[in-house]
């Protein structure tokens, strides 16, 4: 199996912890001529493609990098220079071609995780509530064409989500081995606040080790 991310959702909504395994990224690297046949626009301070879909670069894609140098949001260190250097400004200029530059798909930043963390929380209620039976206890499994999510809520409300391939099926005994490590790790910690992002050493070790065994072994009972 191929796990990807296990995210940590207490009872208001709120992400305490995530933990990306096995992310795949898709980058794409080009030398390019001028102009470009895709269109770049600013989308939440980044560097992206807006449109035309050519040499495997999506709408949607980010710019990673000009000419081997990582790119910080929408600008770049050049050296020699004092100042950062702005993406769209050095494109935009004929005499800076040739240009290689690799485009990929931009992790996710803390903002945008809570962000999601929250609105899936919302939909795990509303799933319960529109439920013509009674007593539903909401979004258990998801699928889309490329991943599954897998939702463990506790009584106490605190949801563990877990991504993984569509090859794998039943992953209630990982999703119980995480919250078993969670109540030891985290809530029997006295240093532990209830509720509060998670930043635990050994919770950390114990997920990223029953993590590991599954992926490996494809296994899900622990």
């Amino acid at each position: 199996m191929v796990f990807y991310s296990l995210y940590i959702i207490n009872k208001a909504g709120s992400l305490i912890y995530h933990y990306d395994h096995n992310l795949q990224r898709n980058e794409v690297e080009k030398t390019y001529s001028y102009p470009l046949e895709f269109v770049l626009d600013i989308v939440d301070d980044r560097v992206v493609v807006r449109f035309g879909e050519i040499d495997g670069i999506r709408v949607g894609y980010a710019v990673l990098a000009v000419n081997g140098i990582a790119v910080t949001g929408r600008t770049f260190a050049k050296e020699g220079e004092k100042t950062d250097i702005d993406v769209m400004d050095f494109l935009g200029k004929s005499q800076n071609y040739p240009v290689q530059l690799k485009f990929g798909r931009p992790p996710l930043r803390t903002n945008e995780r809570i962000m999601l963390a929250s609105t899936f929380h919302s939909l795990y209620a509303i799933s319960a509530q529109i439920s013509p039976e009674h007593g539903s206890s909401g979004i258990k499994t998801l699928d889309t064409d490329v991943f599954r999510l897998h939702c463990f809520q506790t009584i106490t409300g605190t949801k563990f989500i877990v991504l993984t391939d569509l090859r794998q099926d039943g992953m209630d005994a990982l999703l119980r081995k995480l919250y078993q490590i969670y109540a030891d790790y985290a809530l029997k910690n006295p240093f532990y606040l209830l509720e509060m992002p998670v930043r635990l050493d050994l919770f950390d070790q114990n997920v990223q080790a029953a993590i590991e065994q599954v992926d490996k072994t494809g296994v899900s009972v622990i």
